[in-house]
């Protein structure tokens, strides 16, 4: 019997679940898309409470730089402590196995009036995700389904096709050193 810690922070929700043997034995989350640092670790603690883990599956994006280093820094730090493995996983992959058609799109919020994006057909993500705005998108002509948040099991699944190593980022940082500004 194998327990996944499944963690996300890719939209305004921070989504913890454990999953046993492709089963749902526990799920919490919290909204607040500036509450990903308080709300990841009484989300764990409360989840692991009874529970041994196994492996951390964690959604690399995309999504906004601090809420994805939240998320992503917490799995890789409790994995280490634990000597446990970590498998990332693109958080619309885990979005887009709950929607039922042949071609769609899946969009969150990138906020700044955008929204991260990726086009599905019979389930499978074509080419890679983007960040545009909802206009843009809409223009594609397909469904779009926006609001939804990822799903544990669906994340899990996609742990046993690989791991994505690298947060996907679609923006360049707002940051820039002093050398670098005009």
């Amino acid at each position: 019997m194998s327990t996944s810690l499944v963690i996300d922070t890719s939209t305004n929700r921070t989504v913890v679940g454990l999953v046993t043997d492709g089963k749902l034995i526990w799920s919490g989350h919290r909204d607040g898309a500036t509450a990903h640092g308080p709300s990841l670790p009484l989300l764990v603690a409360e989840a692991i409470a009874q529970h041994s883990i196994d492996q951390v599956i964690v959604g690399m994006g995309p999504g906004p730089f601090t809420g994805l280093r939240v998320g992503i820094a917490f799995a890789h730090t409790f994995a280490r402590a634990r000597n446990i493995k970590v498998i990332g996983v693109c958080s619309l992959d885990a979005i887009a196995a709950q929607v039922d058609e042949k071609d769609f799109i899946v969009a969150t919020n990138a906020r700044r009036k955008e929204w991260y994006w990726a086009r599905y057909s019979n389930g499978v993500r074509i080419g890679k995700p983007a960040v545009n705005f909802p206009a843009d998108v809409e223009k594609l002509g397909t469904t779009v389904h926006f609001g939804l948040f990822p799903d544990f099991i669906a994340m899990t699944n996609l742990a046993t096709q690989g791991s994505i190593s690298e947060p996907m980022y679609l923006r360049r940082p707002d940051a820039v050193s002093t050398a670098d500004r005009t």
